[in-house]
């Protein structure tokens, strides 16, 4: 196994945007169609005829294996089996693309690349050449008109002259996409579909990411979670068969030793001063924190959404709170998908 101590040194993280989004940029999503640029993300590029093999061995997801039609969801771990990164990752003509978190991505791209050694695989950070846009809602005929074909499922990758076009897990009942290409041609296709689609705040994908229960590790977070604590066994971040990669063992443990304790929720807080590391307390046990802050976005109705690593027992009764015993209280909400406690 790859013994991999150097450390990840992330750039400042953004702070929550002060002035949410307008309603009337969440009922978009509803009515019309919408996109955001979503500068939040930054991309690395792993080019080279040992691309695939070294990363297929520092990730938790089989890279190996993964075709031109398909995208995945990957985690990057350190030798003790916490997240350093979470990703969305795909084969764009001879590069494998890694979608990370834009204030992690110089940190995860000088990380992976003292790794190499002798692989003949160079990683370089692209963000500033790419531009990436969600859309969600009623947004198929518009991209239809940008692309000669459109993914049929999740996670389907689609390569046209404009770049990749992926799907992505619906959220509040909405399909969503990725769009991820070179800049000036992004946003020259943009201009043209401003009159049919509205263009609202990234901060509405933060929202929509929550929803359909997708954690995304951040600096406030780093080195805090397996990677089965934010539920990448459930959501497909985990292959379980593909080998050694730095923290498997770890992982492995977590997986087959017994029941997973601590999982991922989706929670509502009245409150507006959240950010990924805050920990939570229960009302039976204040005196240790039961879970913590991974991501919160605006709520459109007021307040803020969250996902939150926590002890499923404090999930049986009592109340939790942010920050402190008595702090605002939080409410639990469905996830769009069952954990294996409760499917079982």
């Amino acid at each position: 196994m790859n013994e991999q101590k150097a450390p990840v040194s992330p750039v400042p993280a953004p702070s929550l945007t002060a002035t949410p989004p307008a309603a009337a940029e969440f009922d978009a999503v509803f009515s019309r169609g919408a996109f955001m640029v979503l500068d939040q993300f930054g991309v690395i590029d792993a080019a080279g005829d040992d691309a695939a093999s070294f990363l297929h061995g520092q990730l938790t997801n089989d890279v190996q294996h993964l075709d031109a039609a398909s995208a995945r969801l990957a985690g990057y771990c350190s030798p003790k089996g916490r997240l350093l990164a979470s990703m969305l990752i795909w084969r764009a003509a001879d590069t494998i693309r890694l979608l990370v978190s834009k204030e992690l991505t110089p940190s995860v791209q000088k990380r992976l690349s003292m790794f190499v050694l002798r692989a003949k695989a160079k990683l370089v950070d692209a963000t500033d050449s790419v531009a990436v846009v969600g859309f969600a809602g009623d947004v198929r005929a518009p991209l239809a008109k940008l692309f000669d074909a459109l993914p049929d499922g999740v996670h389907v990758h689609v390569a046209g002259p404009a770049g990749s076009l992926i799907r992505v897990p619906d959220s509040v009942a909405q399909p969503r996409y990725l769009w991820v290409g070179p800049k000036a041609l992004v946003l020259e296709g943009l201009a043209s579909l401003e009159g049919q689609l509205a263009r609202v705040s990234p901060a509405v994908w933060d929202w929509l990411d929550i929803h359909a229960g997708e954690p995304r590790i951040t600096q406030g977070v780093l080195e805090q979670f397996v990677p089965q604590m934010v539920n990448f066994d459930v959501i497909g971040g985990i292959n379980f068969r593909k080998g050694c990669y730095p923290g498997q063992e770890v992982v492995a443990r977590s997986q087959y030793r017994g029941t997973i304790k601590r999982r991922t929720a989706l929670a509502h807080v009245a409150a507006d001063a959240v950010r990924p590391g805050i920990e939570l307390f229960h009302s039976e046990d204040p005196s240790q924190p039961c879970g913590m802050v991974v991501n919160v976005a605006a709520a459109a109705k007021g307040g803020i959404d969250s996902l939150v690593e926590i002890k499923l027992a404090s999930l049986e009764n009592g109340t939790v709170h942010l920050g402190a015993a008595d702090g605002p209280l939080l409410e639990f909400l469905p996830l769009p998908y069952a954990l294996p406690s409760e499917a079982s």
